[in-house]
């Protein structure tokens, strides 16, 4: 399904969009990549979900890519008597592992795990940051707090402990139990939440088998000072601001943001930009201006993907954000200083023949009348670089692979195209030019350029770059067998 922009929309399912009317109506009006949310809902649930989208996808004949997302650690207070009390600024308050209801000066952080890693003077947060507590006094079962900012506690609230590294894997049991679910249903992308290390990445490699693309959730503030190492064994990354505006100062957020999106691109691994990005439209027809300036951001940054949450989960006009997106996105890529700052932000080092191939061909379409890249690519890689040199015309990624495909209907500028298995070049190149064509990316009197590797079949072997026509009787007079 051909796209009138580059970076691609992710939209969250859940009760507001979970029949089969929804989640095509969403496809149609911009969703490149659902998000299945495994925090909520059964796996029944998350497997007709799953169903529905592949049926959807047989339908349009249009590649979608199904992201699913493992819940990671839950840290929550216990209960409290009465359901809620109030914290006052200044007071003291205990959390500790007595399993008894707590009251308005304690409570249970069933998390012992917790405790090992508290030291004097680290803060802990309660209810998205709303609350704030500093440690005066900590052991293995205890931690004596005064309230710095107060209100309202209540039962099983989220904490949050920003100033250390918790030594908990990212995979609990429901996570393992998850992924493996997931992985069998045929997911194209996991995401791990709780990355603080390399190695919760490896134990989740070990875990999928290549089944499905890992893509990592910075959302720990250990996770943006270990990120180059992280993004090194991810093959991709979801910047996720809710938690980082909660542990981390609300005005860091931006430009570590900014940093991510700019280090993920020079890897050439795709990265979604998350959280509240159009949360009014949660309840009303029309995004404020400030939501729209930070989707636009965002685009202007050079992200992949920008990612719609209980927008469409859980909203009132799910289809009306996603067009909303849509529409930003096109208005922001038609502005010449979006293309300007694409450009002054290309910064490859890349030493590999494949990298010289990418980068000729996005100069060549740039210089001449070229209306499309088109490449062939087996794992993804050469489309990947592709996308990295975010050329001014489209891409067109050819490959034998549904998984491949799928994968890459979340890489910016991707136009994922199913081919046969090809032999000799001439059947590459005409292929090209009849998916061109077919997708009203050029006409007859166009030309494109065209990458991919001989020996055809064979993952990184990107080592051709031609100009060829789209008129076929052009091709068949001029290229030898």
């Amino acid at each position: 399904m051909k796209r009138q922009r580059n970076v691609k929309i992710v939209a969250t399912l859940g009760p507001a969009s979970d029949t089969y009317e929804m989640i095509r109506a969403l496809h149609e009006a911009g969703v490149d990549v659902f998000r299945l949310n495994m925090s909520h809902g059964t796996q029944d649930e998350i497997r007709q979900k799953h169903e529905i989208i592949r049926q959807v996808e047989q339908d349009l004949d249009s590649p979608i890519a199904i992201l699913a997302d493992l819940q990671g650690p839950k840290l929550r207070v216990g209960k409290f008597a009465g359901g809620a009390h109030d914290l006052d600024v200044g007071a003291s308050f205990r959390m500790d592992l007595d399993t008894a209801d707590g009251d308005a000066t304690r409570v249970c952080l069933p998390h012992p795990e917790i405790f090992a890693a508290l030291r004097p003077g680290v803060s802990l947060l309660v209810n998205d940051g709303k609350i704030r507590l500093k440690v005066e006094k900590c052991g293995p079962d205890f931690a004596e707090c005064t309230v710095i900012a107060g209100g309202t506690i209540s039962n099983h609230k989220g904490v949050n402990v920003p100033d250390v590294e918790l030594p908990l894997a990212a995979l609990s049991d429901k996570d393992r139990s998850d992924l493996e679910f997931a992985c069998a249903l045929g997911v194209d992308w996991l995401a791990l939440s709780f990355v603080q290390r390399v190695q919760d990445v490896a134990e989740a490699r070990d875990l999928v088998k290549g089944r499905a693309a890992i893509m990592c959730k910075i959302e720990k503030p250990k996770a943006v000072e270990r990120f180059d190492d992280i993004l090194a064994v991810s093959d991709g990354i979801m910047v996720a601001r809710g938690d980082l505006g909660v542990e981390l100062p609300v005005q860091a957020v931006p430009p570590i943001q900014k940093r991510l999106v700019r280090r993920c691109r020079a890897a050439a691994k795709p990265v979604i930009v998350a959280t509240q990005m159009l949360e009014s439209m949660i309840e009303s027809p029309m995004p404020t201006r400030a939501e729209v300036s930070d989707v636009a951001t965002a685009i202007y940054e050079g992200s992949d993907a920008v990612m719609l949450s209980a927008e469409s989960a859980a909203g009132r006009f799910p289809v009306q954000a996603v067009q909303t997106m849509d529409r930003v996105a096109i208005e922001v890529e038609a502005d010449p200083t979006y293309a300007q700052i694409i450009a002054a932000s290309r910064n490859v080092k890349g030493t590999s023949v494949a990298d010289g191939i990418v980068a000729a061909a996005r100069e060549i379409a740039e210089t001449t009348d070229i209306k499309a890249i088109c490449c062939f690519t087996q794992s993804g890689t050469t489309a990947l670089l592709t996308a990295r040199e975010r050329p001014g015309v489209p891409i067109i990624a050819m490959t034998s692979q549904r998984g491949t495909a799928r994968r890459l209907a979340l890489s910016w500028g991707c136009t994922c195209v199913m081919t046969v298995e090809l032999q000799r070049f001439k059947g590459a190149v005409v292929n090209a030019a009849r998916a061109a064509r077919a997708g009203g990316f050029a006409t007859e009197t166009d030309q494109i350029v065209i990458t991919a590797g001989v020996p055809f079949n064979v993952p990184g072997t990107t080592n051709i770059l031609r100009v060829a026509p789209c008129d076929e009787r052009l091709i068949y007079r001029t290229d030898p067998e």
